[in-house]
């Protein structure tokens, strides 16, 4: 039995399993079902003759013998990919935009998974606004952009969806009869429009106390203790609070993330597919 070679199918599976956590992430990210994810790695386990994840209807875990057989597994996996992409002259290029709100401190895993579903591929990333990288997709700047909010379009595909909040540094205390000072990224931005809009309209006075040219800055100014920032809880500092119910600040709504791309196939659409899923895992946390 044991001379019988691997399905290198199954044992991709079996990885996709391991990173993502899930089931349903992996098939996402290999474009399968959830129920051939689970026959593939049901079919590796008959074949190695052990249990590689403990499941229960709330979580997937590695088992002892999973846990040990997945660096070996990547690695077999390296080596079979490396082969293929010897054979391939020219190496394929995928130029991807990513929102300042949406990419977060899960960036470098994202690339990583990204690489390792194509070794060859090379991946450029662009940080900006959404609606600037929009506009480049539209000009045929990128091959693919993953943007928050999703203005006046309808060509998208739902990712996933996060809860923003007022956050401030603990030690940051409002002082009496002073509009509420804000930490913002620079216009245009969507999440700064959409903050602004929410207070106007919930009749708290504000004003700006800083202006960032990204997410990084703003938190920075949170740590700082210059004032308040609508984040999503993936993109704050460490010991920020969400002081929105303190101060009776109006709820900031659940915002989606979308992802545009003219790829539709190839390996380049694979590693799209791995970056989707791993993006989703990630958000859901």
């Amino acid at each position: 039995m044991m001379d019988q070679p691997l399905d290198l199918d199954a044992v991709r599976a079996f990885v996709r399993i391991a990173e993502l956590g899930s089931f349903t992430h992996a098939a996402e990210a290999m474009g399968a079902t959830q129920g051939a994810v689970s026959l593939k790695l049901k079919r590796l386990e008959k074949r190695l003759g052990c249990r590689l994840f403990e499941r229960t209807p709330r979580y997937v875990q590695l088992s002892p013998r999973g846990a040990a057989f997945l660096d070996p597994a990547r690695e077999l996996l390296g080596v079979h990919d490396r082969a293929l992409a010897s054979l391939v002259r020219e190496r394929q290029r995928i130029a991807i935009g990513i929102s300042d709100h949406v990419a977060g401190p899960e960036l470098p895993a994202l690339i990583a998974r990204m690489n390792a579903q194509d070794p060859q591929l090379a991946i450029e990333i662009r940080i900006g606004s959404s609606d600037d990288l929009l506009q480049r997709f539209d000009r045929r700047e990128f091959d693919t952009v993953i943007v928050r909010l999703q203005a006046r379009r309808s060509d998208g595909e739902f990712l996933t969806e996060e809860q923003f909040g007022w956050f401030a540094s603990p030690s940051w205390q409002q002082r009496a009869d002073e509009p509420l000072p804000i930490a913002t990224m620079a216009e245009p931005c969507g999440v700064r429009a959409l903050a602004g809009q929410l207070l106007d309209a919930a009749g708290v006075p504000w004003t700006e106390i800083f202006v960032g040219g990204g997410v990084t800055a703003v938190a920075a100014a949170v740590t700082a203790g210059l004032g308040v920032a609508a984040l999503s809880p993936r993109m704050v500092p460490f010991g920020a609070v969400d002081v929105g119910p303190r101060l009776r600040l109006p709820t900031l709504p659940r915002l989606p993330i979308f992802l545009h791309t003219r790829i539709r196939d190839g390996r380049p659409r694979d590693a799209l597919a791995a970056l989707s899923a791993a993006f989703r895992s990630a958000a859901r946390g």
